[in-house]
């Protein structure tokens, strides 16, 4: 099974890496893919850490409620372990 995952709901502001419209939805991890240079330390041309990437799945349902015109059809983004939250 999958482990779930939740899109943290900050809005920092500058060079982020988190779509918006998925800021606080729910998917499941579909894998690791290594760890890499924290890109939004990189942007400010600060020393980055590395950071877990994952390609997280999520269902149209999730993302776009009652208006999704396929529910169960999915999109994979690939997201730093820093925005998520095990749930």
């Amino acid at each position: 099974m999958a482990e779930r995952v939740r899109v943290r709901s900050m809005m920092p502001p500058g060079h982020v890496r988190a779509p918006a419209y998925l800021r606080g939805k729910t998917g499941e991890i579909e894998r690791e893919l290594g760890r890499f240079a924290n890109p939004e330390q990189l942007a400010y041309g600060l020393e980055a850490e590395k950071q877990p990437l994952y390609r997280v799945r999520f269902t149209m349902a999730e993302i776009w409620g009652e208006a999704a015109e396929r529910p169960t059809d999915t999109i994979d983004a690939e997201i730093y372990g820093h925005w998520l939250e095990r749930l």
